[in-house]
């Protein structure tokens, strides 16, 4: 009988909860020695505040309320231009009705009290800002746990909210030290030194384009480029072009991350591949192939894009916290090298019911150049343009001006490319007297760190392709029935357009094009 109790006593001893590891059974992380001995040394020392401010410390890093409240009077005083002291600050909080919350004069006064030195604030409001964060990481994993227990909440935009809390912490509340110039010049010698033994002159990621990528040298890490055009001028189809010729260069291919708003990734694949097989989109999209064409298909489209590093995300109305969760992923998992967003307009910014839509693109903006800078990568984000263009009398070629909603994008920018194709507002002839039936202008209107410049392309739009502009070579859209053959004429017999030895042409009936954005050519070779 003694021997059963005994037993008892001992499972419950073992079934028995350790209060101490318990979260809530817990005191905080908090430094209130140290809270008092940063703001009584910021009232006994002028440049104290300025060394707070570089470690990034804020009111709401402070634990106790008081502490909060005198702080954010002292922000309030230095901005003003106000001598910080402890007559000014007992002032400062009398103005804001906030004394007797804090303690009243004589517990600001005790602040500079347990002052010893001030050589060590930077010191002490590190570890201050070091237990805030601490804090913030508990809050924010308790909300996390308890999301993560409803039933009703969706697990990816439980991962994305997760990534964006973390991410905020980091972007809020840590920022980088200054850098010698030393350290700086050296990596810049190391750098220019790296480029004169390059062959190639491309140093940052190839557009595919021998005349673009002369002036840009290639899209350059940590630059945000706009793309711009009116509605059907291209945009999308050259952007495609732009990603997958990263994507399959033979040179330095690069990982490519596409952001589509605004289609499927079902129809941009099959852009992808009309341009990669010179296959007619209408033909792929309405799955009206010949033998011929379907064997040119899987020869010269899907077997080369099926293993291309190329990723895309179709996520409708996609905000920027999501987008910028989402980047970083793609960064750290596939190891991307550039990321292209289609487009800008169609993007959401913080939800805030009290902004306006130009405020909300401009911190739209702001965030992509910061995403740039953070994943030392490019970010190609296409735009629209206003109706201004199509409105002006003289010159429909696009200004800085045209850009769609704020002025805010102009500036975070770059560089900004804009799209003009003359037979877009029924320039046929060019002063020469030339057709303009598929030439396309790509406008560099800004570009911070190199020159300004027009290149000419010709847009192949019913394969939704570009070309280099060859004007000894009027192209395959000159008017009427007379096609010529690109590449060399096959032997008499052979199959229509599935060889490789290039591509044929002949005189195409008229098709409807309201199916496709960048329109289509009712002439247009297949």
């Amino acid at each position: 009988m003694e021997l059963t109790n005994l037993n008892r006593d001992k499972k419950r001893r073992k079934s028995s909860i350790d209060i101490s590891t318990m979260v809530y059974g817990k005191v905080p992380p908090q430094a209130r020695e140290l809270e008092e001995a940063v703001l009584g040394a910021i009232m006994l020392e002028k440049s104290a505040f300025d060394s707070v401010t570089d470690v990034n410390l804020k009111p709401e890093c402070f634990y106790v309320e008081a502490h909060q409240l005198i702080f954010k009077a002292m922000q309030d005083m230095q901005l003003r231009g106000i001598p910080i002291d402890i007559l000014t600050v007992v002032e400062e909080l009398k103005k804001k009705e906030q004394l007797d919350l804090v303690g009243g004069p004589y517990y600001v006064t005790k602040l500079t009290n347990t002052v010893v030195s001030t050589a060590n604030i930077d010191a002490h409001a590190r570890i201050i800002l070091q237990k805030f964060i601490q804090r913030e990481l508990i809050r924010i994993s308790g909300e996390i746990i308890g999301d993560a227990y409803e039933d009703s909440t969706d697990v990816f935009d439980l991962l994305d909210d997760s990534e964006t809390k973390m991410f905020n912490i980091t972007n809020n509340y840590l920022k980088k030290n200054f850098e010698d110039i030393g350290n700086v010049l050296a990596k810049t010698v190391n750098r220019i030194d790296e480029l004169r033994t390059k062959e190639e002159d491309v140093s940052g990621v190839p557009s595919g384009f021998t005349s673009l990528d002369r002036i840009t040298y290639g899209w350059q890490p940590t630059d945000l480029i706009i793309l711009a055009a009116r509605p059907s001028v291209g945009k999308t189809a050259f952007a495609l072009n732009l990603a997958r010729n990263a994507a399959l260069n033979p040179v330095k291919p690069t990982a490519v991350g596409f952001f589509s708003l605004e289609m499927s990734a079902s129809q941009l694949v099959q852009r992808i591949l009309s341009a990669e097989s010179e296959i007619m989109l209408e033909k792929i999209s309405r799955g009206k192939l010949e033998e011929h064409e379907y064997k040119q298909l899987h020869a010269k489209g899907i077997k080369r894009l099926e293993t291309a590093p190329l990723y895309i995300d179709d996520t409708a109305a996609l905000n920027i916290f999501e987008f910028r969760a989402k980047a970083r992923r793609l960064v750290n998992k596939h190891n991307v090298g550039i990321i292209i967003i289609d487009y800008l307009q169609l993007m959401s910014g913080s939800g805030d019911r009290n902004s306006n839509r130009e405020q909300e693109i401009s911190t739209i903006s702001r965030n992509l150049k910061a995403l740039a800078k953070e994943l030392n990568i490019p970010i190609i984000a296409l735009s629209q343009l206003s109706r201004a263009v199509e409105t002006r009398k003289e010159s429909k070629m696009p200004q800085l001006s045209d850009l769609r909603e704020s002025g805010a994008i102009e500036q975070d920018a770059d560089m900004v490319m804009f799209i003009y194709r003359p037979e877009y507002y029924e320039v046929m002839n060019n002063e020469m007297g030339e057709s303009t039936k598929g030439e396309t202008h790509i406008r560099i209107a800004k570009h911070r760190n190199g020159s300004l410049d027009t290149i000419k392309l010709r847009a192949l739009l019913h394969i939704q392709k570009f070309e280099e502009f060859d004007d000894n070579n009027p192209s395959d859209f000159m008017g009427g029935g007379n096609w010529k053959p690109i590449g060399p004429t096959p032997a008499p017999g052979a199959g229509g357009g599935g060889n490789e030895g290039g591509r044929f042409f002949v005189q195409g009936s008229k098709m409807n094009s309201g199916n496709f954005d960048e329109g289509f050519d009712e002439q247009a070779p297949f």
